[in-house]
């Protein structure tokens, strides 16, 4: 399928731990489509599952809220990935130390996508957004034959 500029998708999960692991089947399955690199897709399954597990963990709001995630892409070698929850406080990168067990999922984000932010959702909407975007080569590059494989 050839993909166009401004082609996204979106979708809600419960706030539930198992929800990191559906956010990735999904994504996995659109990067198909779209016939995304794997690099690209390896990437951004990773900073997917930050996002998703980060709004799962720390989001502040009634249990029931959902939490949206939506995969745009905005130029043919752009993949913009925003996850949406119910809490309007916005994430703090930290410092782990090298002993702590958990911590390290915004300096991921920080340091493999190509540029990185939160924002409060506006009037309409409660809650925030998270969202990464990730450089893809062009698609008439050398790793254009480099696909996602299996869905």
């Amino acid at each position: 399928m050839i993909t166009q500029p401004g082609d996204a998708v979106e979708w809600t999960l419960p706030r539930h731990p198992r929800s990191a692991s559906r956010a990735r089947i999904r994504l996995l399955r659109q990067a198909f489509e779209w016939e995304i690199d794997v690099e690209s897709a390896e990437t951004a399954l990773l900073l997917l599952s930050e996002l998703v597990t980060n709004a799962c963990h720390h989001a502040r709001g009634p249990r029931d809220r959902l939490i949206g995630v939506r995969l745009l892409l905005p130029t043919p070698t752009l993949l913009r990935v925003e996850v949406s929850d119910a809490s309007p406080t916005l994430p703090v990168p930290r410092h782990a130390a090298p002993e702590d067990e958990s911590g390290r999922g915004l300096e991921l984000v920080a340091a493999l996508a190509t540029s990185w932010g939160a924002e409060l959702r506006g009037e309409r909407y409660i809650g925030k957004s998270v969202w990464f975007e990730l450089a893809l080569p062009s698609p008439a590059g050398p790793a254009s034959g480099d696909l996602v494989a299996s869905r």
